[in-house]
């Protein structure tokens, strides 16, 4: 395979509550397909490069006004991601490329919609329209051992705990866990990486562990497929109070609030969609001098 010399490659760096991102505008840049894995696994390695919680390209659509590619740092490509969007949303506006405070962006998942809240010409907040979650098993996908057509409250016996986990899927996979006490680090490292991988989910799986404060509010750890623990995830938040709202945990049709380890994230959920309130900040932007793939 041929090498892949870049020079004087920009990039800026966003992220939503912690959760950070490599935005690079490939309708500029044009990144061979086959060298987009293997430049997220090299850009996203902490300590030797810029680091990240995955790389996003900005790419034309002909279906939307603009589309977004997103890949982990292991170099798979992801679905969706809430926060992600979010960031993309002010990247393209911020940078003249879509000039909208409504922007339909293309995602793998589909097209979806991204509300601005623009002060002073920088984006402040972003509300994204996720559309209806996905509870049937067979399109999360999960494997039910009972051949239900949904996943709530099913049980998993993980190492040396069972817990009670919900799918969901957001345009990805989630196993979304009520718990009594939140997990620590070393525990969510241990198991929430073993059950990403577990045989009951085909294509991996986004691991939520959630404690509920009210009927209105609940804080959220996650471990992202991929990717590990990070700060936040907005498709897994979607994921854990369109959860609890099945379970009886949220209040239907209002606004719930959940504390992610990097903020906090403002989710509706109604019989039609899910909405995603949160706030995005730019961390940087730069240029490397010399990179081979």
């Amino acid at each position: 395979m041929d090498n892949l010399i870049l020079e004087k490659l920009e990039f800026e760096k966003f992220h939503g509550l912690g959760n950070d991102y490599i935005i690079i505008n490939d309708i500029q840049w044009k990144i061979p397909e086959k060298k987009k894995s293997d430049l997220a696994k090299k850009l996203c390695e902490m300590h030797f490069s810029i680091g990240a919680d995955g790389l996003i390209f900005v790419v034309n659509s002909d279906k939307a006004d603009i589309k977004m590619r997103i890949f982990n740092p292991d170099g798979s490509e992801s679905e969706m991601c809430g926060n992600g969007i979010r960031c993309v949303s002010k990247y393209i506006y911020e940078n003249n490329i879509i000039n909208k405070n409504e922007i339909d962006i293309e995602t793998l998942k589909g097209i979806i919609v991204a509300r601005l809240r623009i002060i002073d010409s920088k984006v402040n907040s972003v509300t994204i329209d996720m559309g209806a979650p996905i509870l049937d098993c067979k399109n999360i996908p999960v494997i039910s051992p009972e051949n239900e057509s949904t996943c709530l409250s099913e049980p998993l016996e993980i190492l040396d705990r069972k817990f009670i986990f919900s799918a969901v899927s957001m345009g990805n996979p989630h196993a979304v866990i009520f718990i009594d006490e939140q997990l620590n680090d070393d525990d969510l490292e241990k198991y929430g990486g073993a059950i990403e991988p577990h045989e009951r989910f085909p294509n991996k799986v986004n691991v939520e562990f959630v404690k509920v404060l009210s009927d209105t509010e609940a804080i959220l750890r996650v471990y992202e497929r991929g990717v590990g623990i990070t700060k936040s995830c907005g498709t897994g938040t979607c994921a854990s109070v369109v959860a609890g709202t099945k379970l009886g945990k949220f209040r239907e049709n209002a606004p719930i609030t959940i504390h992610n380890d990097g903020g906090d994230l403002i989710i509706t959920y109604t019989s039609d969609t899910v909405l995603m309130q949160g706030p995005v900040e730019k961390s940087f932007e730069g240029k490397i001098d010399l990179i081979e793939l």
